[in-house]
């Protein structure tokens, strides 16, 4: 049976926090003071306002605890009931309009309690208002519901005085048997979500972890919701418990509960019509659109929820997009795509600039007697068209998978491969190096585009873009290795002269019986210690560059002898040292490292020292692969480096060419045109892709400043 609670009507709108938790010789508003920082200075009304405002239909249990600003005009105020005390800003017979939306600024058929109103905001047929503070030039027009309790989180993952350890709100990342759950907090970024979803065998860093987000948020009862300078709400159904900020645009959402909208004027988030949000937080400059499910989430600036995607239990990171499809339990990295309504992700770690094809089951515990099972995937991973993977898998940077019904789990260590499903042969076939040798276009251009499309204004976090960088070295070296094991000395060969590639067969690589075939190893191993090589030199270039070296003995003062090959770890798009990371988790330990705050700025002195680390480890990788050290290889070997990543460069951009050209000589591409004059108006030119010529210039800067090195080392 519901509990209907009965109270005399004057109390309507008093004792927002329960005497319980009120500190002594605090009122119920002490906080609600705190938070207000609008300036505006309030009096009570005069016998004259009062009068005008009754006489607009307008009541109050008691007019003595409705304050106003000095420039209040009680004209515009009609038709509205008053609860507990109201504190009114400035009111001018202006109209305000937004996006064909214009109402007259003041207060109108609504119901406000106990709220706190900025300067000329429009208020008009919200039937339910209660216990929020408003800014300036608010618009809330046609909104059933707009209330706070005192008890409300804003979607973070805390406890208000008085509430049990099982109402909290956990992110069950990763793995649907929550073993990897995180708590959300306004701020989290990718690095601490993947941070707190490892490690789970380190009970203390844990603890240590939910004491920093403890710590972060204040416990006591009685915050006031938000809703910032110029934001517009309209038509919407019920909002409860919400922070806004200041520049938002709500409009038709049905239901959103237990939220932070991050927003402001130079990033302003937008939540849409049908949208359900609950239990959430939203970042700067994110969009939700269109029918919209979320539950258990945390988006992180600048991503896209539309077409009625649904994600729970997950973090989406920054810059990335879903739609109309369904995530569970994952944690996404930056630069994420998944468009298409029948995809489904679940139980993965995406480790960013990543897309899902339509089709695509990505994590199925089919194969597993309870949900436990996960994927983990590299940077750059890309399940083609109906692809369908089982738990567990983990897959290199860069893995393409064909499209195929993959029968069991995968462990794919090649980094840039193709894997395909062979039924007729019943075979797994792995491809290394495939983005080099055969679509180097969508390679560099998916680089180019993440870079481009980075609109965070927090870069807390230096992201890395480049496919070229100190993870993915990390695996060609190791790639390097396993060839060789799996090939002999057959993996020298020129490739003209390579014997039957069905004789490479690599074991561990699928939880089967079959084999697993390595094709086009040997081109493979040649691109990557070319690729290693041209790494390195770019690194140099940079190095040089910058540091204004104008000799070779110079440069070798400038740079350890023989700098080690360090593992790195990708922390939410930001390639940190593995060291660095152990370092910073015996600091944690230690209690030297605090607060998240305190590990942000760790992530920011990375950022800072990743150029002279990244070429640290392209020397050492060069040395691994093969190559000399610096030292070693003398001017002369630095001369013959620089010259071969010249012609890597421009073989480069020549394949991003190639690649490209074939969409326009396919005959089967050209068939839908009359003619190729229909074709280049419906595609465009070749010759006019801006990507293609802006590779083509960076090419040609590329010789002209190796040139310039060369000419000033005097080689």
């Amino acid at each position: 049976m519901n509990e209907i609670k009965k109270s005399p009507i004057n109390s309507l709108g008093y004792q927002f926090i329960d005497s319980r938790y009120l500190p002594a010789g605090k009122d119920e508003y002490y906080l609600r003071n705190i938070q207000n920082r609008s300036g505006i200075g309030y009096r009570q009304l005069t016998a004259y306002e009062i009068e005008v405002l009754v006489r607009n239909r307008n009541t109050s249990a008691n007019w003595n605890d409705i304050l106003v600003s000095d420039a209040f005009n009680p004209e515009l105020v009609q038709n509205c009931k008053f609860f507990g005390l109201i504190r009114i800003g400035k009111l001018t017979p202006y109209y305000l309009e937004f996006h064909n939306l214009r109402r007259p600024v003041g207060l109108y058929n609504s119901t406000i309690i106990s709220c706190d109103l900025g300067d000329n905001v429009c208020i008009d047929n919200t039937n339910y208002l209660s216990h929020y503070i408003i800014g300036n030039d608010v618009m809330i027009v046609n909104t059933n519901e707009l209330a706070t309790t005192d008890h409300a989180k804003f979607g973070n993952g805390i406890l208000k005085e008085g509430e049990e350890e099982s109402i909290r709100i956990w992110l069950e990342v990763c793995n649907e048997n929550g073993g990897r759950s995180i708590i959300p907090f306004n701020g989290m970024l990718p690095g601490d979500a993947w941070l707190w979803s490892r490690f789970r065998d380190d009970a203390a860093l844990q603890d240590k972890f939910k004491e920093f987000t403890a710590s972060a948020f204040d416990n006591r009862r009685g915050y006031y919701g938000k809703v910032g300078d110029r934001t517009v709400i309209k038509n919407c159904k019920i909002i409860k418990d919400v922070w806004i900020g200041s520049d938002a645009y709500l409009k038709g959402a049905n239901k959103l509960k237990n939220l932070t909208i991050n927003s402001s004027a130079e990033a302003a988030s937008q939540i849409g019509e049908g949208c359900e949000l609950v239990n959430g937080i939203v970042g700067y400059g994110c969009r939700v659109f269109y029918g919209v499910k979320a539950v258990r989430f945390l988006m992180a600036s600048h991503s896209q929820l539309k077409y009625g995607a649904r994600l729970i239990n997950s973090y989406l990171g920054n810059n990335a997009t879903i739609s109309c499809c369904e995530v569970l339990n994952s944690l996404i990295f930056p630069a994420h795509e998944q468009h298409h309504n029948n995809s489904f992700l679940c139980a993965a770690l995406i480790m960013g600039q990543s897309n899902m094809a339509a089709g695509a089951t990505i994590g199925s515990n089919h194969n597993s007697r309870s949900p436990d099972g996960e994927i983990v995937a590299g940077r750059g991973f890309w399940p083609g068209l109906c692809v369908s993977l089982k738990h567990n898998s983990r897959f290199a940077s860069f893995a393409i998978l064909a499209k195929g019904d993959y029968p069991a789990e995968l462990d794919i260590p090649m980094p840039f491969a193709l894997i395909s499903n062979d039924v007729s042969n019943d075979e797994l076939i792995v491809m290394p190096a495939y983005w080099f040798l055969h679509n180097m276009y969508a390679l560099a251009r998916n680089s180019w585009k993440y870079t481009d499309r980075d609109r965070r204004i927090d870069k807390t976090q230096l992201l890395e873009f480049d496919f070229l960088a100190p993870d993915t070295i990390g695996e060609m070296i190791e790639a390097l290795r396993i060839m060789e094991d799996l090939a002999g000395p057959a993996i020298h060969t020129p490739a003209e002269a390579t014997p039957d590639e069905s004789e490479i067969i690599a074991t561990g690589w699928e939880n089967s019986d079959r084999k697993v075939r390595l094709v086009k190893a040997p081109q493979a191993y040649a691109l990557f210690k070319q690729l290693i090589a041209y790494y390195a030199a770019t690194r140099l270039l940079t190095f040089i560059q910058q540091q204004s070296i104008k000799t070779y003995d110079e440069l070798l003062e400038a740079l350890p002898a023989n700098p080690p090959l360090q593992p790195w770890v990708n922390v939410g798009g930001q390639l940190i040292r593995k060291t660095e990371l152990e370092k910073l988790i015996r600091q944690i330990h230690a209690g030297k490292v605090r607060t998240w705050g305190e590990i942000h700025q760790f992530y920011v002195r990375q950022g800072e020292q990743y150029p002279m680390d990244k070429l640290l480890h392209a020397l050492a990788a060069l040395k691994q692969s093969g190559g000399a050290s610096l030292r070693k290889m003398g001017p002369e070997g630095l001369a013959n480096l620089l010259r071969q990543a010249v012609a890597t460069r421009e073989w480069m951009a020549k394949e991003i060419y190639t690649s490209r050209e074939k969409d326009y000589s396919n005959p089967f591409r050209k068939m839908v045109y009359d003619s190729t004059e229909e074709m280049n108006a419906v595609v465009g030119r070749l010759e006019d892709n801006g990507f293609i010529r802006q590779e083509k210039e960076a090419a040609k800067k590329y010789r002209k400043e190796i040139g310039k090195i060369l000419r000033q080392f005097g080689l």
